[in-house]
């Protein structure tokens, strides 16, 4: 559901950006989540059970949808355009800061998803009592400003009310801001401190994760004070900072994708694999209805029927020679444990002395494996 979610909002994206003209918007939309959606789909895929890959889509949708939603409001709204439902496209537009404190969170349960002690559990709890406080006041303040009459609308396409806030939606939000940006440095501290008891493969995670938390926390800490600053160079400096928040799923992609953290050439080889077998069966198919119909002249049900049964037979045997290949460059430690596995089969396949196959056995450990040690038990 996610996925479809995150692939309706990405194809909405583009043509309602260029409409209102907010490429800028929409391009910062794009450098942002499409990191998260492909960095937090391959993890949530993987590992279903660790909460980084759901954090990271639904940031993504976060995303997307508020760029989608201000968009159409500007269309609705302040070029003329008579479009239904301009209201959801205002509520939608206020997910943008709700999807960007999510990444936080990433920050603190990375890699596994789990906490190590009670002291971080709670703090988690405490960040999630912040940001649901804030969340309720901003649909509150939403609320207000969608029942004012009339409804005012900025030139993003947002709510004036919420965009601008003052009274006490802008103490409650300035507090909650306050103290979500205090656990959030308490975060890559603790990621700090795990880095010294670390192994040497998870200092190298560690340290994708720590540069990517520092650009991100001093970009975000850029962007929200220039970004509405009244002088040109600083306004600019503060918008242009907003593209250092993709710094952090960037980060934790890397090292996904470099230190094997989710067994990702597995995921990579089979992705590959799938897609050529699908292309390779599909021009096939399209290529023998095309013959049996323009050349050969059967009729077309005849030529569907004959196509379908060589797509269907001959899937088994392409899968696994274009997996093989695949696996060679792609995912290597399942080639060569292939090989291993095939050699060792080969070898003790006429083999009778027991400490032949013994010697065998080991050796093929040996090999694969790298143990230190190998024990070989024969039932007599």
């Amino acid at each position: 559901m996610l996925a479809g979610l995150l692939g309706i909002a990405f194809v909405a994206l583009i043509p309602l950006t260029l409409l209102a003209h907010g490429e800028f918007n929409g391009l910062l939309a794009l450098v942002l989540g499409l990191p998260c959606a492909a960095t937090g789909l391959v993890v949530a895929w993987r590992q279903p059970r660790n909460p980084i890959g759901w954090i990271f889509c639904v940031t993504a949708a976060c995303l997307f949808l508020s760029t989608d939603g201000p968009d159409y409001a500007l269309l609705a709204y302040h070029l003329g355009h008579h479009l239904p439902l301009g209201q959801l496209g205002l509520a939608l537009a206020q997910l943008w800061g709700p999807g960007l404190v999510l990444l936080f969170v990433v920050i603190l349960l990375f890699p596994d998803g789990r906490l190590p002690s009670r002291f971080w559990r709670a703090t988690l709890w405490l960040f999630g009592g912040v940001y649901a406080v804030l969340e309720v006041a901003t649909a509150i303040a939403t609320a207000e400003a969608l029942g004012a009459h009339p409804i005012r609308v900025d030139a993003n396409g947002g709510l004036s009310a919420v965009d601008t806030p003052a009274g006490w939606y802008n103490v409650v939000q300035g507090a909650a801001t306050l103290i979500l940006i205090g656990l959030s440095l308490c975060f890559v501290v603790r990621q700090a401190l795990s880095w010294r008891r670390a192994s040497s493969d998870r200092r190298e995670q560690l340290k994708w994760l720590a540069s990517g938390a520092a650009v991100t926390l001093v970009c975000g800490a850029v962007s929200g004070t220039f970004t509405s600053s009244h002088t040109a160079i600083l306004s600019e400096v503060g918008n242009f900072a907003w593209f250092g928040w993709a710094a952090l799923p960037v980060s934790i992609g890397v090292a996904i994708l470099r230190y094997r953290l989710y067994d990702i050439d597995r995921i990579i080889s089979r992705t590959l694999a799938y897609a050529i077998v699908t292309g390779l069966l599909v021009g096939l198919y399209a290529g023998l209805v095309l013959l049996a119909t323009h050349v050969l002249s059967f009729r077309t049900p005849v030529a569907v029927a004959v196509a379908t049964l060589a797509a269907a037979a001959l899937f088994t045997p392409l899968r696994r020679r274009v997996q093989r290949g695949v696996d060679r460059r792609f995912n290597r430690a399942r080639y060569d444990a292939d090989k291993t596995v095939a050699a060792f089969a080969a070898q003790m396949k006429d083999a009778l002395d027991p400490d032949a196959v013994q010697a065998g056995l080991s050796g093929a450990v040996h090999q694969a494996l790298e143990p230190a040690h190998v024990s070989v038990w024969i039932s007599h």
